[in-house]
């Protein structure tokens, strides 16, 4: 029998299981857990630009939450679907327009200057989980006092989006959700677009004054949430395949050099594997039947390395021609916005560490992995900068 759900701190390398799926079972029916894994690029790729296929509910315990934690999780874009999704879209866009652009090296160099050893330094802890949220939040103006309230309890605020949750977390989740909305709402009442951003989304969606903050608010914090799990892993796992496998002395352009060993990353060794997805309606996908109301897990650290889509696909290779094909960000309409900023984050703090530094060593080769099913995410990366 295959192992379809496993958590990643529990294997090695999950490739080679991916890779025995690929060639045997690319559209797996796992009675077991009662759900469709879905291995192929092709399949994948299908079913995230199918209309009948939506995101599935993911709060056991939603009950247990109050009321500022309903409105953040309800009006995620990553988790919405329909008419609700578009909404939640087109605050999205306007929030990205309207971040202004941030000095990425000045705030790393500050992470780094906090920290008293140089010569061994988590690059987890000291930049990934602090990085990325914090360029989010000053390229909205936030003030030094919410930064490091946010910093401080991010941690544990993204635990609102675990499926099931303990009661200590429930009740650390409802603190810290009051917090979030309260400090982000007086963040979006406080900006010039305040008063446009209603015209814009109002007179198209008919949605109320209250509504429309919710829907910022709430996204605006899926951006914060989305900066923590997902922008620690890319800067993660994009310095250890630098690391790995370094040519940047052949190469003119660093920053060139940089954005491809990124997006090779993300195809290579992306910090989410899969993501889930219910059926709508009956369908039928590689002469499958799959019925609605099937649970359906796309396993996209697989179709990444589909040798159908990608020429030596077990192979780190920055400089193949389709490496942006890959389905790290998803695709079609719920594929992730925050796709270049991500690249653009990660690709700027490699460059800048690499000219400030003459030399960034691995000190521990035998990474360990967080006890999760959907992402791959390092728990520490011990380096010395010199």
């Amino acid at each position: 029998m295959y192992t379809t759900l496993f958590l990643q701190s529990e294997t090695r390398d999950p490739y080679q299981m991916y890779e025995a799926m690929l060639n045997e079972n690319p559209v797996y029916r796992d009675d077991s857990n009662k759900l469709w894994a879905i291995y192929s690029y092709q399949s994948c790729r299908e079913i995230l630009n199918n209309p009948v296929s939506a995101i599935p509910s993911f709060h056991d315990n939603k009950d247990e939450l109050n009321d500022y934690a309903r409105l953040i999780s309800g009006r995620l874009s990553r988790l919405s679907n329909g008419a609700e999704h578009e909404i939640a879209r087109r605050t999205v866009t306007i929030l990205f327009d309207n971040m202004k652009k941030v000095s990425t090296g000045s705030i790393v160099n500050k992470l780094i200057e906090k920290e008293n050893n140089k010569h061994k330094l988590d690059w987890v802890d000291s930049i990934c989980k602090k990085l990325p949220v914090a360029v989010v939040l000053k390229s909205f103006d936030f003030t030094d006092e919410d930064v490091d309230y946010i910093l401080n309890n991010i941690e544990q605020f993204v635990k609102i989006m675990a499926p099931s949750k303990t009661s200590e977390q429930i009740v650390s989740i409802n603190n810290l959700s009051r917090e979030f909305y309260l400090r982000s709402e007086k963040w979006l009442t406080a900006t010039d677009f305040y008063k446009t951003i209603f015209q814009s989304i109002a007179s198209k969606y008919k949605i109320d004054a209250a509504g429309i903050v919710f829907a910022y608010v709430s996204n605006l914090i899926g951006l914060i949430i989305q900066s923590y799990d997902a922008g620690r892993g890319i800067l993660s796992n994009a310095l250890l395949q630098v690391i790995r496998n370094n040519s940047m002395p052949t190469y003119s352009n660093r920053k060139i050099y940089f954005e491809k060993s990124v997006i090779e990353t993300l195809r290579f060794d992306p910090p989410v594997h899969n993501t889930r997805r219910i059926a709508m309606d009956d369908m039928i996908l590689d002469k499958n039947e799959i019925k609605k109301g099937d649970q359906l897990l796309l396993v996209l650290a697989a179709a990444n390395r589909d040798p159908t889509q990608f020429d030596h696909p077990c192979i780190y290779d920055i400089e193949r021609k389709n490496n942006e094909e890959h389905l790290t960000f998803g695709a079609g309409v719920h594929k992730c916005p925050a796709n270049q900023l991500s690249i653009t984050l990660a690709t700027e703090t490699l460059s800048w560490l690499f000219e400030k530094y003459k030399a960034v060593r691995l000190l521990e080769t035998n990474i360990q992995y967080e006890p999760t099913i959907n992402t791959r995410l390092p728990i520490n990366i011990s380096i010395s900068l010199s």
